[in-house]
This record gives C-alpha cells, sequence and structure tokens, in this order.
C-alpha cells in the first residue's frame, strides 16, 4: 500500500510542477501527522492531501479526506505555520488519484475546504 501511496505523491508533485507550483515540502513529518505536499501557488500557501488507489473498488480516493482527516489537516497545518513563523495566505487542496489499469487519473481539488 505504501508503494501507491508514494507513487502518487510523486505523480502529484510532478502535475503540481506542471501546473506552475513551487514545491516547498513533501512528506513534511510532524509529532502528530505528515502532510503530503507543501507548495506555493503565486503567493498562496497550499497543503496538498494526496489520495492514490488501484480501483474505485471502495470509492473514489478523494472521498476518504473525511471530516476527521480535515480537522488533522489543519492542526498540521497550524504547526507548520507556526514552527517555520510564516504569516500568508494559505489553502487546502486534494488530489485525487487513480491508478487502475494502464491509465492515470489525476484529478486536483482546489481549495477542497477551509480552515
Amino acid at each position: 500500500m505504501k508503494q501507491v501511496g508514494s507513487k502518487g505523491e510523486d505523480l502529484a508533485a510532478e502535475f503540481l510542477k506542471d501546473k506552475g507550483y513551487r514545491i516547498i515540502g513533501k512528506n513534511y513529518k510532524t509529532p502528530i501527522g505528515e502532510l503530503d505536499i507543501i507548495a506555493k501557488d503565486g503567493e498562496t500557501l497550499v497543503f496538498i492531501e494526496v489520495k492514490t488507489r488501484s480501483s474505485n473498488a471502495f470509492g473514489c480516493p478523494f472521498e476518504a479526506v473525511d471530516s476527521r482527516k480535515k480537522h488533522k489537516l489543519k492542526n498540521l497545518a497550524l504547526f507548520y505555520l507556526k514552527n517555520q513563523k510564516k504569516n500568508c495566505a494559505a489553502r487546502f487542496d486534494v488530489i485525487s488519484i487513480n491508478l487502475s489499469g494502464t491509465k492515470k487519473e489525476i484529478e486536483h481539488i482546489k481549495d477542497a475546504f477551509e480552515a
């Protein structure tokens, strides 16, 4: 399972770079969890959660970002902002990747939820 997730994060980072985002960090670890990707979109700091599946048998990948996960991501972002002493506009995006067969489907949900 970890291999699918890592592949998805690599694909997401390349996708974002192609869209003009500047990747600040990947797999940013904190005592309370990990942020998949931190990037800049212009002047906005973006916290990106990547969900990857090899099929839709258990639903679309983005459906795994439930209220509990959103709450955790908000806390992780606050931790990052405090530790990096950042005071800037920020948002949360979700990248949903389906790797079924030889086909790759990438869906980018900008401003997926609010803090």
